[in-house]
């Protein structure tokens, strides 16, 4: 046991003066999930999912102090972390043993091979990385019900991605694919713009109907440790630490390009990011949509983190300076750039979030999102001029539980969400926090209320279950003298007119509720080959109209990725 500790450290530290891969891994890897579990179970320390996508060169060292405190581990996450030890084998080892690469070694043709993590080329010496992979799937997307109607539609897609570091510090990733309707009309294309909101994104599948291409791609710089990194490119992140959605910035839309610093010292990380936005008006482009944010996150301790958070939308300006100062309060910069007269220009949104580890196997998270703030009205929710809705909140708490239960192997969820009357939404209906229509926080609407409940099994090292229940309650339009005036009840994200129109009331307007249920199932039956399973209930209480409908959604997904 001691010589096998040896090794494993001396293997480490060696490492550490050879090459660092500095690019990320996606926030979608589930990876990050078992990162998490693992700081619940105190496995690994000073793990934090507040701000994601992390580098692969630091995911590698907490699966390396996973491994040193695996007797800690159910059989199964021993054996998951052994899958993860052969994914990422060159970023702990700084060797390609435990890889396959098909150009390399084409006689072998060995791309079943269950024990190695396959590339299509795969690279390395004392300077620079290359990975090169294949990506591909087909989707076969299925519902019945009183509001969907009956679909069927068969979706594929195959894309390539590269990525590496170059010189210790430069990392680098692009993924591009294209994907086809193979079978299926033009009412179950716009059935799958329903279902797969992402779509949207995609102007050409949109409007041709046919076709649709997506791609990220960036450059990132570290140095020694990472105390400082800028990145530019276009790559999906997270901010806050939500367990089922989060208030800040989610993967709810598609990615978008921007630059970003992140600064790291101890406890402390800051980060800076500006970027663009795909924005419109009730319909009309808008030729300029940009966002800047800012976050610090504070570790007081391996039980306790704290963060803050703010964000402006501006719309209608190519670029401003004022919002690339990564050192400013957002809010008083923009009042100060003196183009803000009216101060209903941008859209400016600021947040705290806290996360408490009490004991072992548990953790619980509070968010809270102000979107505006007056004081003069903070207490009342009357009409008065102008000055209806100005405070607009987003509450979230939520709880997570490895180990639920006593069973090894699952993890349960609960959080409540609760979105105030025209959070996120904008006077302008310009500068929505929204990206190609899509929300860049909770896909929960506003005005309204959540409370989600998810478990998730890890069966097998290679099979999981993840069944999520929501139920939800929203308000949208209000009716007012008979049918004759519709006013906005604040329910859409894409529309903040008409907030000075009526008396902020939470559920305002014509009430639905929303019951949600969700299975998903993955499946590795070989290593980078997958089946996915998922099946969606949606039951609808339009309450005001006394009318109950429901639709059911079926996925199911053939995929590779190596």
């Amino acid at each position: 046991m001691k010589k096998t500790l040896f090794f494993l450290l001396f293997s480490f530290f060696y490492a550490g003066i050879l090459l660092s891969q500095v690019e990320y891994a996606p926030v979608s890897h589930p990876v990050y999930e078992f990162l998490k579990r693992m700081s619940l179970k105190e496995v690994i320390k000073d793990y934090s999912s507040a701000s994601l996508p992390l580098s692969r060169d630091r995911i590698s060292k907490y699966l390396f102090e996973a491994e040193l405190n695996k007797s800690r581990l159910s059989n199964v996450d021993k054996k998951i972390l052994h899958d993860y030890f052969v994914e990422f084998s060159y970023d702990i080892k700084r060797n390609l043993s435990g890889s396959y690469s098909l150009f390399s070694a084409p006689k072998s043709f060995d791309v079943f091979n269950n024990d190695k993590q396959k590339y299509l080329y795969a690279f390395a010496d004392s300077n620079a990385t290359l990975f090169w992979d294949i990506t591909g799937y087909v989707n076969q997307i299925t519902s019945t019900g009183d509001s969907l109607g009956d679909h069927n539609i068969t979706l594929g897609e195959l894309g390539t991605r590269i990525r590496g570091t170059l010189f210790n510090s430069v990392g680098y990733y692009l993924r591009m694919s294209n994907g086809q309707k193979i079978a299926g009309d033009q009412s179950d294309v716009d059935f799958s713009l329903q279902v797969i909101p992402k779509l949207n994104a995609n102007t050409k599948y949109k409007y041709e109907q046919n076709n649709f291409d997506t791609y990220e791609g960036y450059i990132r710089y570290a140095t020694k440790n990472e105390w400082l990194s800028l990145v530019a490119g276009k790559e999906a992140m997270t901010y806050g630490f939500g367990y089922i959605d989060k208030l800040f910035l989610s993967t709810n839309t598609v990615p978008f390009s921007f630059i970003k610093l992140d600064l790291e010292y101890k406890a402390l990380k800051y980060s800076f990011l500006y970027g663009s936005l795909k924005g419109d008006s009730l319909g009309m482009d808008i030729q300029y949509k940009n966002i800047a944010t800012h976050r610090l996150d504070i570790g007081i301790s391996n039980a306790v983190r704290f963060g803050f958070w703010e964000s402006i939308i501006t719309a209608d300006d190519a670029f401003n300076f004022t919002y690339i100062n990564p050192l400013s309060f957002l809010r008083s910069a923009d009042y100060n750039a003196g183009e803000n007269q009216s101060g209903n220009i941008n859209n400016a949104l600021m947040g705290f979030d806290i996360e408490v580890i009490p004991v072992k196997n548990l953790s619980a998270q509070a968010t809270l999102l102000i979107d505006d703030l007056n004081f003069s009205t903070l207490f009342s929710n009357e009409k008065n001029g102008q000055v209806a809705n100005d405070n607009r909140f987003g509450y979230q708490l939520g709880v997570m539980w490895s180990d639920a239960f006593t069973l090894p192997n699952l993890t349960g969820m609960i959080e409540y969400t609760k979105l105030d009357p025209f959070l996120y939404t904008h006077r302008t209906n310009k500068s929505q926090y929204t990206n190609w229509g899509l929300p860049l926080g909770h896909n929960l609407p506003p005005n309204s209320d959540e409370i989600a409940v998810k478990f998730k099994s890890n069966i097998y090292n290679r099979l999981d279950a993840t069944l999520t229940y929501r139920h939800q309650r929203s308000g949208n339009e209000i009716d007012l003298n008979g049918d004759t005036l519709v006013y906005n009840a604040g329910g859409d994200i894409n529309r903040g007119d008409g907030d000075v129109m009526t008396e902020n009331n939470f559920l305002q307007g014509k009430r639905t509720d929303r019951d949600i249920v969700q299975l998903d199932i993955v499946w590795q039956p070989l290593r980078q080959y997958y089946l996915i399973f998922s099946y969606k209930y949606i039951y609808y209480n339009l309450l005001y109209n006394s009318t109950k409908l429901s639709d059911n959604i079926f996925f199911g997904t053939v995929k590779i990725d190596f």
